[in-house]
């Protein structure tokens, strides 16, 4: 399956989720944008590198990459392979110079790694047209309204409509997640919970 380069294009605060971020990666041959909705944790890390900032104590990621240089372990690349319910899947391609592993990632965790090791992000043909959106013009303008188009990408992608589900529902929708790993999945039905609540 031919893969397709993206570049990071911006990073801003969500409109429709409270305390995550939109992650904007840009098709490298085209117009097209790839909206991804990550948490402030992993916003964080990714701006750091970004801004070549040194923080005082090493953050996970960091651990994680003077870890593989410890052992001669370097990321050769980073894919985005997957959208399902509005979840991005992805890879970690490493390497130690002698065999290739492919190693499971959440995509917030694998782009920070992306940057820090300076290696290529990739994605393919049918995640660009599902969940990509097409920008004319200026992408700062792209960015403010990135939380609307988001949400609608999402419903068009077949993501959950959580608000039409009942209390239970949810909670079992919640542990499905949870014990799948689909953290950011569990995060949007944690919300839909809270607000619940607090109505």
């Amino acid at each position: 399956m031919k893969k397709i380069k993206l570049d990071i294009v911006g990073l801003s605060y969500s409109q429709t989720q409270s305390g995550a971020y939109a992650l904007v990666l840009g098709e490298v041959s085209g117009r097209r944008r790839l909206p991804i909705i990550i948490g402030s944790f992993e916003a964080q890390a990714i701006a750091i590198e970004i801004e070549k900032m040194t923080p005082s104590r090493p953050l996970t990621h960091d651990l994680f990459k003077s870890f593989a240089h410890a052992y001669h372990i370097t990321i050769q690349e980073v894919i985005i392979y997957n959208l399902v319910d509005g979840i991005f899947y992805s890879k970690l391609i490493c390497s130690d110079g002698k065999k290739n592993v492919e190693i499971d990632a959440r995509t917030s965790d694998a782009i920070a790694m992306a940057v820090r090791f300076d290696c290529p992000i990739y994605t393919h043909e049918f995640i660009l047209s599902t969940a990509g959106i097409v920008i004319e013009g200026n992408d700062f303008v792209y960015l403010e309204n990135i939380g609307e188009a988001v949400e609608e990408k999402n419903v068009a992608a077949g993501a959950t409509n959580y608000a039409s589900l009942s209390e239970e529902e949810l909670r079992t929708k919640l542990q499905e997640a949870l014990s799948e790993e689909a953290y950011e999945k569990a995060a949007k039905i944690r919300d839909e919970l809270t607000k619940r609540k607090s109505s």
